[in-house]
């Protein structure tokens, strides 16, 4: 059933009496002013959080020169882990699959067969032994690996406990395992660390106590071990986000007694980056930001100061600390956050050759890099594999998945 017109046309009135109580040039000048006032550094508690490398900058790359850039790698490398997403079972099992691969581009069919899969399970059944070797083993001719994985026990967070250990566990065990087949650059489907396991240690009491345990633990050292390996090969590796949510900034200025209308960092960087030009967006050209670094939120723990939730770090802290950049794309009205290890932009020429790199490929397909695309379609499940997947857990398990009426609604088939 749709609204009727006259309904249409109050909502409209209502959209009016809101936009009334709002002055939209006010937010431009805020923006302006944390720009210029706040970010060099941020500071929370007295100590720097956010700070610039090297000169803090908006930049400006018309779409056709930034398309025709020299682009310094010519071979890249992405990697990415797609899930069936948390599914309940009538026997108490909750579980997910995640599935990850690396692609290259120029492509590399050989490299783009291997396979990491990782099912993981969450039980209250102490008896609970599946009839598989706890680690990782092959199989498809060794090109693949495969591993059954019990994470801890959480009745209300069964499902995010399950979905964010198998996509960070699959993508940082496969990347680490091929490492050796990049050769110019490595990008990442996501951010530089697991943030969402990360966060944990600032949520409630049960996830606070399994961001130190030690299925965490395993997975940021993938992540730990895979910078160490790119520092010591010297080739650059960095994350790119394709949907930034984080609100760090936003909230720490809050804290600092600037009130900010905007309700994520994204809101705000969008703002900084737009350009208008007679109330309406130009899109001929792309904007990005200057590289900064990051020592708070969930990037804290892998900050020099932090712990890193206890794996051992073989190199300088601030190494591994996270720094990012921000790239607008105003023909999507899209905004996208690449992440580095300071290892690698710490040194003007390298943070360069990655923006331009990136830069280049955002405006050349209004989207993410090439490899990190690849890496995304081989990895993911679809719809009708995930039906099939449910299938067969149901055949072995004699038990059904719990549906609900969304599944009534929305069948996957």
């Amino acid at each position: 059933m749709t609204l009727d017109r006259i309904h249409v046309d109050t909502v409209a009135h209502l959209a009016s009496a809101i936009a009334d109580g709002v002055d939209d040039r006010d937010h431009d000048d805020l923006a302006e002013r944390v720009w210029t006032e706040f970010l060099d550094p941020l500071r929370e508690d007295g100590r720097p959080v956010v700070e610039p490398l090297g000169e803090q900058e908006r930049r400006v790359m018309d779409l056709e020169d930034a398309v025709l850039a020299d682009r310094p790698y010519e071979v890249t490398h992405g990697v990415d882990s797609g899930t069936m997403n948390p599914t309940s079972f009538k026997n108490g099992l909750v579980l997910d699959v995640a599935q990850a691969a690396m692609a290259a581009d120029p492509s590399d069919l050989a490299l783009h067969r291997d396979r990491t899969v990782l099912v993981t399970v969450h039980t209250t059944d102490a008896t609970f032994a599946p009839s598989v070797a706890s680690g990782w083993t092959r199989y498809d001719d060794g090109c693949s690996e495969r591993r059954v994985l019990r994470v801890p026990q959480s009745r209300r967070f069964a499902d995010e406990t399950v979905h964010e250990l198998a996509l960070s566990l699959a993508e940082s065990h496969h990347a680490r395992e091929h490492a050796n087949v990049v050769e110019e650059l490595l990008v990442l489907d996501g951010p530089l660390y697991p943030k969402r396991l990360l966060n944990w240690g600032t949520r409630d009491s049960d996830l606070r106590e399994f961001a130190h345990g030690e299925e965490v633990r395993e997975a940021v050292r993938n992540y730990v071990r895979l910078v160490e390996t790119f520092v010591k090969r010297d080739v650059p590796l960095v994350g790119f986000v394709k949907n930034p949510t984080s609100g760090y900034v936003t909230r720490t200025l809050s804290r600092n007694g600037i009130e900010t209308p905007w309700p994520d960092d994204t809101a705000l960087f969008r703002r900084l980056l737009e350009r208008r030009s007679d109330g309406h967006r130009e899109t001929d050209a792309l904007t990005f930001t200057s590289w900064f670094v990051s020592r708070g939120g969930p990037d804290e723990p892998m900050s020099a100061a932090g712990d890193a939730r206890g794996v051992e770090r073989r190199l300088d802290p601030e190494a591994y600390e996270v720094t990012f950049a921000l790239l607008y794309d105003p023909r999507t009205d899209v905004l996208f956050k690449l992440e580095a290890p300071l290892a690698f932009t710490r040194d003007p020429e390298t943070r360069e050759r990655l923006t331009r790199q990136l830069v280049s490929e955002v405006a050349d397909r209004e989207g993410p890099p090439v490899a990190v695309s690849k890496a995304d379609d081989i990895a993911g499940i679809g719809r009708a594999e995930k039906s099939s997947l449910r299938r067969e857990f149901e055949d072995r398990f004699d038990a059904e998945f719990e549906r609900s009426y969304d599944d009534v609604r929305w069948p996957e088939e």
